[in-house]
């Protein structure tokens, strides 16, 4: 049982689970951040330009409410609004991902110059160069 213990704590502990873990978070909350983007900020105006429409409120009723039994409905104007959710998470991860890509790109042509070969190489390879002569 402690050889358990011991491995899960070593597994927890590792760089990326820690790295994941908070990548979770961030994108938990940024997730939250969308939501309210999408509905509080883009839908309205959105709905205004198409004649006051409240794209929350859009839906098609299949059986309609019966004294306890609810509606039963499609709600598709809050699929519209998940739509448009999910347009802007993607195009803000395609565009921290371009970013990141960029960064890298920049980093890996600075360190593609090597450095000079040593001394002792270059000697040797002048030796070898009047040796073939």
């Amino acid at each position: 049982m402690l050889k358990l213990v011991k491995e899960f704590r070593e597994f927890a502990m590792r760089g990326n689970v820690i790295d994941l873990a908070v990548g979770v978070v961030i994108g938990t909350a940024f997730g939250s951040i969308t939501n309210s983007l999408v509905k509080d900020v883009i839908m309205p105006p959105l709905g205004a330009l198409m004649g006051r429409i409240n794209f929350s409120d859009l839906k098609w009723n299949m059986i309609e409410k019966h004294d306890d039994v609810a509606a039963v409905t499609i709600n598709y104007g809050l699929f519209i609004q998940t739509i448009v959710n999910f347009l802007i998470v993607a195009w803000a991860m395609f565009m921290i991902i371009t970013v990141m890509n960029k960064l890298k790109r920049k980093q890996d042509t600075g360190d593609a110059e090597a450095p000079p070969p040593p001394r002792q190489e270059i000697l040797l390879e002048e030796i070898r160069d009047l040796l073939k002569k």
